[in-house]
């Protein structure tokens, strides 16, 4: 994928890649952003034109100070969508970007053509409350994230030896950058009320979940369903909160098939 940055009216830098053909479709990663390869958003551009801006905070983008609120980072989105001339896109979010991705709908519920959340956050359901990702320590990502452990481990640290003072001290520093950005509206807890304007949302929608997901599980996927009645729902085998990664071939056949 060719990669780029874009400034939008607010000022907020971005870097998008980009590859592929026909509609447009805009990712919003999580909060732990976009790795070294994303497999599947190369599978999504053997039939989509796809476009994955990363958020202030993450990779070369900046202007982390300009995005205080849920508000700012929704409306960022569509900013960024205006920069990169996307007219009704579908939109897909991933986890925090799920979040950010339903707010999105819900502000413009005619700007966007379909709508694809991936075990997104931001509901709450007090009888199983989501862990504290900010108190993770660096070995505890991949346990609650990915179905296989070891494959998590590799994908988080992108090949880097946590024994090593010196890589672990690169990847505290870089994930704590991250982990700044996302706690803005993810903390304490990742409840900024969206339950409340969810049915504004009338894009056709596909809710996507790992079976084995541990951070958000399953239990959401359905109150996702009971808010959003004319939802979809794909529950991807073998898989945790990570499904485009884990199990990209499956999670891009569902996609697709819902997409068209």
């Amino acid at each position: 994928m060719k990669s780029y940055l874009i400034e939008t009216k607010r000022g907020v830098k971005s870097r998008v890649f980009e590859a592929g053909s026909g509609a447009p479709l805009l990712f919003l990663h999580g909060a732990g952003g976009l790795f070294a390869e994303n497999p599947f958003l190369d599978r999504l551009a053997e039939r989509y034109h796809v476009f994955a801006p990363e958020f202030p905070g993450y990779g070369e983008s900046a202007g982390d100070e300009l995005l205080e609120d849920m508000l700012d980072f929704a409306l960022h989105g569509w900013d960024v969508a205006t920069v990169l001339g996307l007219a009704q896109p579908h939109l897909m979010g991933h986890s925090m970007g799920g979040m950010i991705a339903a707010e999105m709908a819900c502000i413009a519920p005619r700007d966007l053509a379909k709508l694809v959340l991936v075990a997104p956050a931001g509901l709450w359901v007090p009888e199983h409350p989501i862990p504290d990702i900010f108190s993770f320590l660096p070995h505890e990502f991949a346990q609650y994230l990915f179905y296989d452990r070891a494959q998590g481990e590799a994908l988080l640290t992108g090949g880097l030896d946590l024994k090593n003072p010196e890589a672990l001290s690169e990847f505290y520093i870089a994930n704590s950058r991250r982990l700044s950005m996302a706690g803005k509206i993810l903390f304490p807890i990742p409840n900024r009320r969206l339950s409340k304007r969810l049915y504004r949302l009338t894009a056709p929608t596909l809710l996507v979940w790992g079976q084995n997901d541990l951070l958000i599980p399953t239990v959401y996927a359905q109150y996702w369903k009971k808010l959003i009645p004319h939802a979809e729902l794909t529950l991807i085998e073998q898989a945790a909160h990570m499904p485009p990664y884990e199990q990209p071939a499956a999670f891009v056949a569902a996609v697709s098939r819902f997409l068209g």
